[in-house]
């Protein structure tokens, strides 16, 4: 790469000194932008080709391909930005969308955003709507945390003692134990079908303010694996009556004895 001779400001008058500045920053800006593409390049080409690309798992490449887009997606952002800056928000990069319009079965929450003023410029009065506007954003709310308080009232009779009237306690997966059925299945979920350890779901609680210790969700998911253990069997029970069992996750099929 052929390197631009140093300029001497002092020789550049000083109404145009800050200009050429500005200039002189921003080539230097993208220069290091490229040079950081070059190197996302270079890294891409040695995951994908490299003496340890063959030795890779899929999670492992998987991971690597991630950590390169979220770098790349960086870089543009900083182009996008220097380039807005530039052109004084003139001319802004066009939206990406990365995926089409959200699902119809999300629920809407509109927010309307009037003009601060609606009264004619030229004295007419007010000035009707002709059309809109619409944008799809889409939001996640975090989980919400929320305590469920079951209230059994008990009522007895004022002119006799015949005895107390109350509903009985609903049955509960954990006896007398702190987690809705809700809760066990959202903390199963998370540790089997989205890897999620125990300890960063602890983590994760303790952020929203729930403190809850790994050995106090390892107890709830062994009294729930207990509990599902009649449901797992009797799931097995039904597999192996077929003459095959197909595994997707290792591409290929395994024979079980009929009956």
């Amino acid at each position: 790469m052929q390197i631009a001779p140093a300029i001497d400001l002092s020789a550049i008058p000083t109404a145009q000194r800050a200009a050429v500045l500005a200039l002189m920053e921003t080539v230097a800006a993208l220069t290091e932008i490229t040079r950081r593409q070059e190197h996302l390049i270079a890294e891409l080409n040695h995951a994908l080709h490299g003496k340890r690309s063959e030795k890779l798992s899929e999670d492992e490449r998987q991971i690597a391909f991630e950590d390169l887009s979220i770098a790349l997606a960086e870089v543009e952002a900083e182009k996008e930005t220097r380039a807005a800056k530039a052109g004084d928000g003139a001319a802004k990069p066009a939206p990406k969308r990365t995926i089409g319009n959200p699902p119809a079965a999300l629920p809407r929450i509109e927010e309307i955003i009037e003009p601060a003023s609606l009264i004619c410029p030229c004295g007419c009065g007010i000035m009707h709507k002709i059309g809109e506007d619409r944008t799809e954003r889409l939001d996640i709310v975090p989980a919400q945390l929320r305590v469920i308080v079951t209230v059994r009232p008990k009522y007895a009779c004022r002119a006799c003692t015949d005895g107390v009237t109350q509903a009985p306690a609903p049955s509960h997966l954990i006896i007398g134990g702190l987690p809705t059925e809700a809760t066990l299945d959202h903390i199963l979920v998370g540790k089997y079908a989205d890897h999620l350890p125990l300890y960063r779901q602890s983590q994760i609680l303790a952020r929203a303010g729930l403190d809850l210790h790994r050995a106090v969700l390892a107890d709830w998911v062994g009294k729930a694996a207990f509990h599902l253990k009649p449901v797992v069997d009797r799931l097995a029970d039904h597999l192996k009556r077929s003459s095959k069992l197909f595994m997707p996750s290792r591409q290929h099929a395994l024979h079980a004895p009929a009956g």
